[in-house]
C-alpha cells in the first residue's frame, strides 16, 4: 500500500499552524509561525495542476493535465482491460485540482480531505491567518480544490473520483508538465457507488462554502447545492469507492469503510446549512454508522471518526435548541469519544494511548507519520477553542482524571514545535524553513530540473519512492491501537484455560469471549490488542486491530464469539476498536 504519501500529508501542517499562530502571536515562542504558515501553504501551489493562474509563486511549475478527462474518454470502472468501450467516450473536463505530492495522480479522496481540513482552520484561525497574510493563498488553496471538484460532479449521481492510475505512473518519474501515462478518467455512479468518496467531496464543498459565505456568497451557494447532491447520492447508493474505482485500492484503500464520510458529510452540511435534517441524520445513524462505536485515536485521509465526535461535540457545546433537545444524550455519546481521543494523544487513556518517540513525537506508523500528527494536533487544538469557550474540561477513563483545554493546546504546541525543529536531530521536517531543512518539495518536479530552465523532455525512472514506502508499510500494518471503551455494550471476557512449562518458561492459553449485551446487531466488531507476545488464533489482522473471520460478519443481541492466545506472559490487553450496531 503505497498510499496516503500525497496532499493529504502535509496538509496538517498548514492547519496546525494557523492553530499555533493564536498560542504564540508574532514571534513569541521559539519558531516563527507566520514563516512556517506561509511556507506550509506554498506546499499547495507547488503541486497544482492544469492552467497556473498568473499569480503562481512556485515558479519551477508550468501548466500541465490540460487534457484530463479529453485525453483517452473515461472508462467504466469495472471494465479490466485496457480496451475503451466505444460508448463511452464522454468528454469532460477535468483539468485542475492537485496532484498527489510524489504522484501525477489526482486522487479524490485524499485531495477532498484536504480541502476540508483547509477550510475548517480557516473557519477556526481565518484571524490568526488574516494577521500574519496568509489568509488569501489559504482561501486559494481552498478553492483550487472545490473549483476542480465542481466539474468532477457534472450530474447529481457522477463524481469522477481519479485521474490517472499509481501503477503506471509509478513506473515513470516525470514533471507533470511531461506526462506520457496514462490519464484515464475513474467515475462514480450509481452502478458503481463509492458513499466514502461521495461523502468527503461532500463534506469538502460544505465546509468551503462557509469559507466563501462572505466574500462570495453565489460561490457559496454553488457549494451547497453539490454538497447536498453529492451526500444524497453517497447515502442512497451504498458502497465503499475502492470496489468501485479498483485501482485506487493500493493507494489509498477505504479501510474504515464509509460510515465516517456519511456522518462527517452530515455534520458539515449542517454547519453550512443549518438545516436540522443533517443533524437528525448525525444523530440517528450514530449507532448505525460507527460514530459512537467507534474509539480511534487516528484521524487522516481514511478514518474521520474522530473529527466527526469532535464536531459533534461542538455541537453540544455551543448549546442551542438542539443540542439541548432530544438529540442531547447522542451528542454526550460522541462527546465521550472525542474524550478518549484527546485523553489517548495526551497519554492519559491506559494501555490504548498513543505511543510517543523518544523525542516526544506521537507515533502512529513507521512510514509517513507526521500527516497524522499534524491531523491529531489540529483536532486537540480546535477542540480546546471549544472546551475552553464552554469552561468545560476533558474527562479522562479511570483514574486518569479530567484534562484542562490548555494542556491539549500545549501538546498540539509540542508537536508542531518538534517538526519545526525542536526535535533530537535539531532538523526541521519543512522544506524552507528553520537552518537544517529538507530541501527538495515532496513533488516529481522538485526533484527533476525546472521545466523553465531545461523545456526538453525529462524522464527518469525511480526504483525507491514507493517501493520502500510499501514494503514499510506492509511489514508494520499495526495502526497505534484505540481505547477501552467505557459502558460498552460489547464485554470482552478473559480466562486462563490452561498452562504448561516448556524449557524453564510457563505458557498460558487464554480464552476470549466477546460478548454483544446491546439489543441489536453488531457489525464490523474491529478489537484491539496490544502486550501479546505469541500466537494468536481466531481474529484475521485488518488495518485498525482485528476482525473476526469473514464468515462471521456480524454477532447477533445476546450471542457471543471467542478467539484463543498463547503466551508466556499475564493476560494481553484487549478491547473494542470500533463496531456498528443495526
Amino acid at each position: 500500500m503505497a498510499g496516503a504519501n500525497g496532499i493529504a500529508a502535509v496538509l496538517g501542517l498548514a492547519v496546525v499552524l494557523a492553530a499555533a499562530l493564536h498560542t504564540a502571536c508574532a514571534a513569541g515562542g521559539r519558531h516563527d509561525y507566520r514563516k512556517a504558515l506561509s511556507k506550509s501553504i506554498l506546499y499547495f501551489e507547488a503541486q497544482r495542476s492544469g492552467q497556473l493562474p498568473g499569480s503562481q509563486r512556485i515558479t519551477w511549475r508550468a501548466n500541465s493535465g490540460l487534457l484530463d478527462g479529453k485525453a483517452n474518454g473515461v472508462r467504466n470502472p469495472m471494465q479490466c482491460n485496457r480496451e475503451l468501450d466505444p460508448n463511452l467516450h464522454i468528454f469532460v473536463d477535468l483539468v485542475g485540482g492537485y496532484y498527489d505530492a510524489g504522484d501525477n495522480v489526482k486522487f479524490g479522496l485524499p485531495m477532498a480531505f484536504t480541502v476540508t481540513m483547509m477550510s475548517w482552520s480557516v473557519l477556526e484561525y481565518g484571524e490568526q491567518m488574516a494577521a500574519a497574510g496568509e489568509l488569501g493563498h489559504a482561501m486559494e488553496a481552498v478553492k483550487w480544490g472545490t473549483d476542480y471538484f465542481l466539474k468532477a460532479h457534472p450530474e447529481p449521481n457522477v463524481l469522477y473520483g481519479e485521474v490517472g492510475d499509481g501503477y503506471s505512473d509509478h513506473n515513470c518519474w516525470q514533471r507533470p508538465e511531461d506526462m506520457t501515462t496514462s490519464r484515464q478518467a475513474y467515475r462514480l455512479d450509481p452502478q458503481h457507488p463509492g458513499s466514502d468518496l461521495a461523502g468527503e467531496t461532500a463534506a469538502a464543498m460544505a465546509a468551503a462554502s462557509l469559507v466563501f459565505r462572505r466574500s462570495n456568497p453565489g460561490y457559496a451557494n454553488q457549494l451547497v447545492q453539490h454538497s447536498k447532491q453529492l451526500f444524497e447520492f453517497a447515502d442512497k447508493y451504498r458502497g465503499r469507492y475502492d470496489s468501485s474505482i479498483t485501482v485506487a485500492r493500493n493507494y489509498y484503500g477505504s479501510y474504515s469503510g464509509y460510515g465516517d464520510e456519511l456522518l462527517w458529510a452530515a455534520a458539515w452540511l449542517y454547519q453550512a446549512t443549518n438545516e436540522l435534517h443533517y443533524l437528525d441524520y448525525l444523530a440517528n445513524s450514530a449507532d448505525a454508522l460507527g460514530g459512537t462505536g467507534w474509539s480511534i485515536n487516528q484521524f487522516g485521509w481514511d478514518v474521520k471518526y474522530p473529527g466527526v465526535q469532535i464536531l459533534a461535540a461542538k455541537i453540544l457545546l455551543q448549546g442551542g435548541k438542539q443540542a439541548g433537545g432530544a438529540h442531547a444524550d447522542v451528542l454526550r455519546r460522541y462527546q465521550q469519544k472525542a474524550d478518549l481521543f484527546a485523553c489517548a494523544c495526551l497519554g492519559k487513556a491506559g494501555a490504548t494511548n498513543v505511543p510517543r518517540t523518544p523525542g516526544g513525537l506521537m507515533y502512529h506508523q513507521r512510514w509517513n507519520n507526521i500527516q497524522f500528527v499534524t491531523s491529531a494536533s489540529f483536532l486537540l487544538a480546535s477542540y480546546s477553542d471549544h472546551l475552553a469557550a464552554a469552561r468545560r474540561a476533558v474527562k479522562c477513563p479511570s483514574g486518569a482524571g479530567a484534562a484542562q483545554p490548555s494542556e491539549l493546546l500545549a501538546l498540539a504546541k509540542s508537536q508542531v514545535d518538534y517538526i519545526l525543529g525542536s526535535n533530537p536531530r535539531a532538523t526541521s521536517y519543512m522544506v524552507g524553513y528553520g537552518t537544517t531543512y529538507p530541501q527538495q518539495a515532496h513533488h516529481r518536479g522538485a526533484s527533476i530540473v525546472s521545466i523553465k530552465a531545461s523545456p526538453s523532455f525529462s524522464l527518469a525512472h525511480h526504483h525507491h519512492h514507493h517501493e520502500v514506502a510499501a514494503t514499510a508499510i506492509k511489514s508494520d500494518n499495526q495502526t497505534s491501537l484505540p481505547f477501552p471503551s467505557h459502558a460498552s455494550p460489547i464485554e470482552i471476557d478473559q480466562n486462563a484455560t490452561a498452562s504448561w512449562t516448556q524449557s524453564g518458561k510457563t505458557y498460558h492459553r487464554y480464552a476470549v469471549t466477546v460478548t454483544n449485551r446491546s439489543g441489536k446487531t453488531v457489525h464490523e466488531l474491529h478489537i484491539g490488542v496490544s502486550k501479546l507476545y505469541g500466537r494468536l488464533w481466531g481474529l484475521d489482522k485488518a488495518r485498525y486491530g482485528y476482525v473476526f473471520p469473514a464468515w462471521l460478519t456480524s454477532l447477533p443481541a445476546g450471542k457471543s464469539a471467542s478467539f484463543v492466545y498463547i503466551h508466556a506472559a499475564p493476560p494481553a490487553d484487549v478491547w473494542v476498536t470500533g463496531y456498528k450496531l443495526v
